[in-house]
Formats: structure tokens, C-alpha cells, sequence
């Protein structure tokens, strides 16, 4: 096995798009501390990569991502140090999907539980094959989805969200698009089409557009309603003096395609 299939995580960049693989499918792709630090290292490089501005978040295998790797917890039962220090680490990864300046979209095929449920709804987009399941089931093992609980709760209603973290119980991957923790569900060979095609839809947009429009959003959605109108008032305001937001209005009244600066 080569240097590069040994990694946790396979990271790929072509056409705009990158692609980050989990890439442990014989220990469930678990966010074992190796993992996260692999996710945090990859996050931080593509934040930085001009050539990047879309993220598909894949698996390799069967099971997208079965949450925390609950054998390395174990054997660590005695160190409340590690205990912290790994949920201090995925914190930080989801904080990384949220505050990256692209859109990243989860590539969900199998099994997403636990902080891989918490993995699927920090993404800004999901899409998931017919035949996924989701769960927040540490309730069954006493450990209740603290930590996964912040990124769901954010994403589906509060009675949904607590649903799935009071019972433990999987959900089926339509009932993960009803409650809008995915955007799409489609057919497993249908997967990547769609998935590639949304990114690439995204990535003829221009960069910087979608940078400050990102970080709006989630900025916005902390904020009361008067606030939140202020503030993304000013973001219009000054995003347009930049190059882009310029090139894309006279292009769409010259009826032409922009062409876009990223700046």
C-alpha cells in the first residue's frame, strides 16, 4: 500500500473542486484523533488554495463516517486529558467546515452516525444516497451527542433534533431530507453525477462572492432580525465595490458571461 492510500484523509483538487476523502473504511472512517488532526491539516490548506472553491467532503467504503472511534476512547478511559483534548479537536474541525471560505458539500454514502451525523449537518450542503442512515446514538451507550447536538440542532427543528438524540434511533435518508439535514437523496448510482454537477455549478460562481456570502449566512443567523438586517445591508454595500460584484452586474445587463477575478 503506498504512502498516499495510508493517509486518513486523500485530499484532491481539480477543476475548482476538491475533494476530501475519508480515507480509514476499515476502521469505519471514525474521527479518531488522527483523522481530525488529517481533516484539520487538509482544511486549513485548502482555506489557503486559490485554486479551491468548492469542497466535496467523500468516504471511502461502505460507511461514510461512524462518529468518534470509540476503541481509541477506551483505551484512554483513564485520561480526562485525551478525553477533552479529542472533543476539543472535532470542535474545532466542525468550527473549520463552517468558517471555510467555500461552500463544502457532504458526499454522504452509508452510515452517518454519531459525530459523522455531526460531520453531514456542518456541511453547507448535503446530498446522500438512497440507503444512508443517520443517528446521534450515544444516548444508547451513555454517552449522550453533546457535541453533535450543536451542528444538528442548527439544522433541523428542535423536536427533530431531539428525536434523534433522546431514542438514539438510525433515520432513513428521506426522512434526513424532510427534516432538512440533506438537501438531496438520489439513487447510489446517481451520486456523484449530482453531487459533481452541484459543485461544479457552484464553482463557476465567483470565489470571492461565495467567501462573503458564506460567512454572512452563518453570521447572520446568530444575530435578532434588526441586526441581521444591518449587517448584511452593509455586507451588500461594500461588496459592491469589489471587481466582481461590478463585472457580474454589467455582464448580466450586457448580456454576456462574466468573467470573473475572485476579488
Amino acid at each position: 500500500m503506498s504512502a498516499a492510500q495510508e493517509r486518513p484523509v486523500r485530499v484532491r483538487t481539480e477543476n475548482g473542486i476538491t475533494t476530501l476523502t475519508l480515507n480509514q473504511p476499515e476502521r469505519r472512517n471514525s474521527l479518531s484523533m488522527a483523522m481530525l488532526e488529517g481533516l484539520s491539516s487538509a482544511l486549513e490548506k485548502i482555506a489557503r488554495d486559490d485554486s479551491s472553491r468548492v469542497v466535496v467532503l467523500a468516504s471511502a467504503g461502505h460507511v461514510f463516517c461512524a462518529g468518534h472511534d470509540l476503541r481509541e476512547m477506551r483505551d484512554k478511559f483513564d485520561s480526562h486529558e485525551f478525553q477533552l483534548a479529542l472533543f476539543q479537536q472535532c470542535s474545532k474541525v466542525m468550527q473549520q467546515v463552517v468558517n471555510l471560505p467555500k461552500p463544502v458539500i457532504a458526499r454522504v454514502a452509508g452510515v452517518a452516525t454519531a459525530a459523522g451525523c455531526q460531520l453531514v449537518a456542518s456541511c453547507d450542503l448535503a446530498v446522500a444516497e438512497r440507503g444512508s442512515r443517520f443517528a446521534t446514538p450515544g444516548v444508547n451507550i451513555g454517552l449522550f451527542c453533546s457535541t453533535p447536538m450543536v451542528a444538528l440542532s442548527r439544522n433541523v427543528s428542535r423536536k427533530h433534533a431531539m428525536e434523534m438524540l433522546l431514542t438514539g434511533e438510525m433515520i432513513d435518508a428521506d426522512t434526513a431530507e424532510h427534516i432538512g439535514l440533506v438537501n438531496r437523496v438520489v439513487e447510489p448510482e446517481a451520486l456523484d453525477e449530482t453531487v459533481y454537477n452541484m459543485a461544479a455549478t457552484i464553482a463557476g460562481k465567483s470565489g470571492h462572492t461565495l467567501k462573503i456570502g458564506k460567512e454572512a449566512f452563518y453570521r447572520q443567523l446568530e444575530m435578532p432580525l434588526a441586526d441581521a438586517y444591518d449587517y448584511t445591508a452593509r455586507v451588500m454595500a461594500t461588496t459592491m465595490t469589489a471587481e466582481d460584484a461590478q463585472e457580474g452586474i454589467s455582464a448580466f445587463l450586457d448580456k454576456r458571461d462574466p468573467n470573473w477575478q475572485h476579488k
